[in-house]
């Protein structure tokens, strides 16, 4: 690793109270909750639809999951799929796995059965803890990826009594609402059944500072999955780091996190699975986001810390002008995973009397990287500033050694993952010297504040999620209708960006939209599915033959 120590003239423009650098971690990402169980037992750790998980229970609850998992064959080292909503099994789950040793691998339960199969092909986890709904789609997976421990999660048991029996009631509407949220199983071992089991005992080796904790997918630019390897010190860090950023929110019973973003997902897992935890927070968790029910709670619990994207300030903003709901009391919102309109800052701050404010990172990067001070010098149309202990450098992107005021953005610090499951020619590429390459193209001004300018990465980002160009033209391809396809992603007030498809028709024939994107419907996540299909006569290449996406992007930006 170089000795090169570049300046750091961010930390002059750190909030009151935040610290320029950060002791190094200690223990496991298992004792930042047996901290708060032990210092706030009867608080309450987790609601959904009401009900209540003291920080006791859910230690508990911990604790016989693990004994249950172990005694199926989970060991310190193996890989154990997660494929859940938000839901309070998630957060046990999660915590059991770490408690045996284990590695989470999270997914994203809306995955279609391909999508799932790639990322199983990828790390072969032989345990898997799955929402029912998905249960068949993994018990239909090739016999070398069949799993030993199929455990199905039926969400619905986690809701107060009165809401399970409405689900229950001879109403359509309730059928269809249950039918959204959970399915029968068969040949798979309920949930319930693990916390049946005794406690762990105490006596049980725990996970070490530096052993592997996480396996986080990111689809980066082919559309082949990629894990990124998140150890209990890259987490802790990252929950120290965030910790420090908001010295104004206080740790204990007041501190309230709501889980509106998808804990499958880095952004919401680390502020939402190992921030809200290590704060003794009520973690209030909500399977997917709805205005309504956001608001609901919002009378009573308003959030201290709020983990959001721009589309979601934006709905809950209206819905509580349009229903007359204050969203008073709404401490801290911080925004990623897209630009944040300042336009919409200036309502939301009004609306709650806190700050909104925009951050900035990678599933690399556990995956917090910087964020606009939570304080009046914030910059508009800025990322902010790195976190305490993450140092920066700007380079030529051909020639990564040499610093720049406007190139590629490399970082370091405790937070920076250590490579790629099983992809270390991968991991290769993406260092220079010790240096993570972000791929995006940024500048820093004198007081520290990072600005994005562009992205050598050609991902499109959509309400929050990454999406490979890529991996939408090869589904694209295969249909009989389409030549050839380029994908790339376009300003939206919504989204942030939406997918468009450029299509040359086969053949010289036509293309009827609509059946393309039905056909895509049938193979991709829904978000991944281009929103406009344009036809065109051909497309911009290099010399060598490449689709230049940025010319195609240009062109039709230009229409």
């Amino acid at each position: 690793m170089t000795s090169f120590e570049p300046p750091r003239p961010w930390t002059r423009s750190y909030a009151p109270g935040v610290p320029e650098d950060l002791a190094a971690q200690s223990g496991s990402l298992v004792d930042i909750v047996d901290a708060s169980v032990h210092d706030y037992p009867d608080a309450p750790a987790l609601q959904f639809f009401g009900r209540e998980t003291t920080y006791a229970d859910l230690s508990d609850q911990i604790a016989r999951a693990a004994a249950a998992l172990a005694s199926h064959g989970v060991r310190a080292g193996d890989p154990v799929a997660i494929v859940l909503p938000n839901c309070p099994q998630h957060i046990v789950a999660f915590y059991a796995v770490l408690r045996l040793g284990a590695v989470v691998v999270e997914h994203n339960p809306l995955y279609t059965p391909r999508e799932l199969r790639k990322q199983f092909e990828d790390h072969g986890a032989k345990h898997a803890i799955v929402w029912s709904k998905v249960v068949a789609t993994v018990q239909e997976f090739p016999s070398d990826l069949r799993v030993n421990t199929l455990v199905s999660v039926d969400v619905t048991e986690a809701m107060p009594r009165l809401t399970r029996l409405a689900l229950r009631l001879p109403l359509a509407k309730a059928r269809q609402s249950r039918a959204a949220l959970t399915t029968k199983t068969r040949d798979a071992t309920p949930w319930r059944e693990l916390l049946r089991h005794g406690p762990l005992p105490e006596t049980h080796p725990r996970p070490a500072t530096d052993d592997l904790a996480i396996i986080q997918y990111t689809s980066g630019t082919t559309g082949a999955p990629k894990g990124a390897m998140l150890t209990h010190a890259n987490l802790l860090a990252n929950a120290a780091q965030a910790r420090a950023w908001v010295p104004q929110i206080v740790r204990g019973e007041g501190c309230v996190v709501y889980a509106v973003l998808p804990m499958f997902h880095a952004y919401g897992l680390t502020l939402c699975l190992t921030f809200a935890m290590s704060m003794g927070a009520r973690l209030v968790l909500f399977p997917k986001f709805d205005p309504d029910l956001v608001l609901a709670v919002t009378k009573k619990h308003p959030a201290t810390f709020l983990p959001l994207v721009p589309p979601i300030a934006d709905r809950l903003l209206a819905a509580a002008e349009a229903k007359g709901v204050s969203l008073a009391g709404t401490d801290v919102a911080i925004s990623g995973a897209m630009a944040l309109p300042h336009e919409l800052v200036v309502p939301f701050e009004k609306a709650t009397g806190g700050y909104l404010v925009e951050g900035y990172g990678l599933s690399e990067c556990s995956p917090v990287l910087m964020a606009n001070p939570v304080a009046d010098n914030r910059v508009a149309g800025t990322v902010g500033l790195p976190l305490p202990g993450t140092e920066c450098r700007v380079v030529d992107p051909d020639d990564p050694r040499t610093d720049v005021e406007r190139g590629e953005l490399l970082v370091r610090g405790p937070q920076v993952f250590s490579g790629y499951y099983g992809k270390p020619e991968k991991t290769e590429e993406v260092f220079v010297d010790g240096w993570f390459r972000t791929g995006d193209i940024v500048t820093i001004d004198d007081d520290g504040f990072v600005r994005i300018v562009d992205r050598i990465k050609e991902l499109i980002i959509t309400g929050g999620f990454n999406v490979a160009p890529t991996e939408v033209e090869n589904v694209l391809r295969q249909h009989p209708s389409v030549a050839d396809v380029a994908v790339v992603g376009l300003p939206s007030e919504h989204s942030g960006e939406e997918v468009v498809a450029a299509v040359v028709p086969a053949g010289g024939g036509e293309v009827d939209a609509e059946a393309l994107r039905a056909f895509a419907r049938g193979i991709l996540t829904p978000y991944k599915v281009p929103k406009r299909i344009v036809v065109v006569d051909d497309l911009p290449r290099s010399l060598i033959g490449k689709v230049l996406r940025r010319q195609v992007r240009d062109t039709l930006l230009a229409r």
